[in-house]
């Protein structure tokens, strides 16, 4: 008899791996790993010289967005020919910083070799790099394992700049890998480095769509956990303990496009994936659940042009909210699929990198030139804020305490109504 986790495949989903303090934010995706913030306190109106708490300047340059547990913040960069990762207090002092290995320069004029981004536990910091290397420090800056994993398992294949950041279940930190190839998910465990599975993930997509640069999901159903992945025109899931895969959906590309890499990531939101694809052409809302290939059978909608190549859009309330890269914001019913209105940012020549947030009911993102929107989100849209910093911008802000940590190029901004 199977095991019952793979014969219920994830039918009661919680998005947390583990009870979270609502003032940490642990990854990219912030406390519940889905891009919400419910509670409030926090600044709808900041610039240079208005609700700046304090800027600093960051050791090197990165792409890479901040991790924060209690009064530490973790952010990584590539300085000099080096990886390296800073802690800093909440009152933007240096409590140390570590250099992790050599550094491999981005080909993107706008990536770095540090656009992971750092995930904590509360205990131990992980980084990654496009290098490869993968480390695991603890709170006090001590280095306790280093890995490689393209020595492990073979070079970079990306046509770009490696941007996937580690996932953390309860055991194990997770790295999905999918490019030219061989592509795989591997997990290692937590608390010495060692392999303990890698997957094999080829599945057949043409030349660059090969390319994902999206970060999987981590999900649970009862003490199971399982991950989802999206990427070389599939969604696929896998228990977390073994990698097994349990379920694929295929045909997000059904004209075999060459250039369908994926940079946007999954979003699970009650009983469903949803999947931005095709360049920001199609959104795609599977059901949980199934065993094998059930593109046939738990494909809820595909939505085609309200989507987005790079932000990865946020559900909230029944909806899901994309930001596309050139500041179309729209706002899709999760149920129907259908698209209730878009909202067009103002215009200039920059795009969107950061991924947009939903923050005490409103929505914010955050443009490449460091220009922050904050936008109210009922039936129908209003612009409420535009917040300019006149810095390169790509990563996602965290929320904490009533404070915006905003970590641009080269420096890193608290904000706060003072």
């Amino acid at each position: 008899m199977r095991h019952a986790f793979e014969m219920a495949v994830l039918i009661s989903v919680s998005i947390s791996t583990q009870a979270l303090d609502a003032g940490n934010w642990p990854e990219w995706r912030g406390p519940d790993r889905n891009s919400v913030v419910t509670g409030g306190g926090y600044p709808q109106s900041w610039s240079e010289d208005k609700n700046v708490v304090w800027k600093i300047s960051l050791p090197g340059w990165g792409t890479s967005s901040p991790a924060i547990w209690d009064d530490q913040i973790y952010v990584t960069y590539e300085d000099g020919g080096t990886n390296g990762v800073v802690c800093l207090g909440r009152d933007g002092k240096q409590r140390w910083k570590l250099v992790v290995g050599k550094s491999v320069a981005g080909r993107n004029r706008k990536a770095s070799g540090a656009n992971p981004s750092p995930t904590t536990d509360g205990r131990h910091v992980y980084v990654y790099f496009k290098s490869g290397d993968l480390a695991c420090v603890d709170t006090a800056g001590k280095l306790l394992w280093k890995t490689n994993i393209q020595d492990a398992h073979g070079d970079d294949r990306l046509n770009w700049d490696l941007g996937t950041s580690p996932v953390l279940t309860r055991d194990k930190v997770i790295v999905a890998v999918m490019h030219a190839g061989p592509s795989y998910v591997v997990a290692l465990d937590k608390r010495t480095g060692k392999e303990a599975w890698k997957q094999a993930r080829d599945l057949g997509a043409p030349a660059e769509s090969r390319d994902s640069y999206s970060t999987p999901c981590v999900i649970k159903s009862g003490e199971q956990e399982a991950l989802v992945v999206l990427g070389a025109d599939h969604v696929t899931a896998h228990r977390a303990d073994s990698g097994q895969e349990l379920w694929r959906v295929g045909g997000l590309n059904p004209e075999g496009r060459r250039n369908y890499r994926s940079i946007a990531s999954p979003v699970v939101v009650g009983q469903q994936v949803i999947a931005p694809y095709a360049r920001g052409r199609s959104l795609t809302a599977i059901r949980l659940g199934g065993q094998g290939d059930v593109s046939g059978s738990h494909v809820a909608w595909t939505l085609a042009g309200s989507s987005a190549d790079v932000p990865t859009p946020v559900a909230f309330e029944g909806r899901v909210y994309v930001c596309g890269d050139r500041g179309d914001v729209a706002c899709v019913n999760l149920e129907s699929g259908k698209a209730l209105w878009t909202e067009r940012l103002p215009r200039n020549r920059y795009p969107y990198s950061s991924s947009p947030l939903i923050v005490g009911g409103k929505l914010y993102t955050t443009r490449e030139d460091g220009t922050t929107f904050v936008l109210a989100i009922g039936d129908k849209p209003q612009l409420l804020a535009t917040n300019v910093l006149r810095e390169n911008t790509y990563a996602t802000p965290a929320f904490v305490d009533g404070r915006v940590y905003m970590r641009t190029s080269d420096f890193l901004f608290c904000i706060g109504d003072k």
